[in-house]
């Protein structure tokens, strides 16, 4: 690692297994929700990872839509040997940019880094959702997802007991 390059780019279908690979330690550790392999496969136009100088994937995040105004950071990861490396600032800053892209104003997360997303601009967002017509509507979404930034009483107290933060774009 002593040159330390690594690139970030859209993931493509045949990074899909290295992901679950990457993600899996965080899953077992309960810092990440586990999902099934298809789960990526269908969300992988969502992702961005990043690759070391050989091709090795050292992390993963994506960035979904919840509406029109809003996305949620999600699956955001950095292999244990570039942690500290500034992988997770890098990824962080793609998917800001790929917000800014589709227009959002605001991000959402989920998460046990508050520091480190605090260091990026978000903040707990407490009792802060949406106005009722947009929640009315976000409601009738399955995504769990959405349940976690709803607040809803079907994810309380939140699966993993992490922090629901937010960011407001400029």
């Amino acid at each position: 690692m002593s040159a330390e390059k690594y690139l970030v780019r859209p993931a493509r279908t045949g990074d899909v297994p290295k992901i679950k690979q990457l993600v899996e330690p965080l899953v077992q550790e309960r810092i990440l929700l586990g999902k099934e392999t298809v789960v990526f496969y269908e969300a992988v136009q969502e992702f961005r990872v990043a690759e070391d100088a050989v091709g090795n994937l050292i992390g993963c995040g994506a960035l979904h839509v919840m509406w029109e105004d809003l996305a949620e950071v999600r699956t955001l990861a950095v292999a244990r040997d570039w942690l500290g490396h500034g992988v997770g600032h890098a990824m962080l800053d793609r998917l800001e940019a790929d917000a800014r892209e589709l227009g959002l104003s605001r991000l959402f997360c989920l998460t046990f880094e508050v520091d480190f997303f605090g260091r990026h601009g978000f903040v707990d967002m407490g009792t802060e959702t949406v106005d009722a017509s947009v929640y009315a509507e976000l409601v009738r979404s399955p995504d769990e997802g959405v349940a976690e930034f709803l607040d809803l009483a079907r994810v309380k107290p939140n699966t993993l007991g992490n922090t629901r933060m937010v960011k407001r774009l400029v």
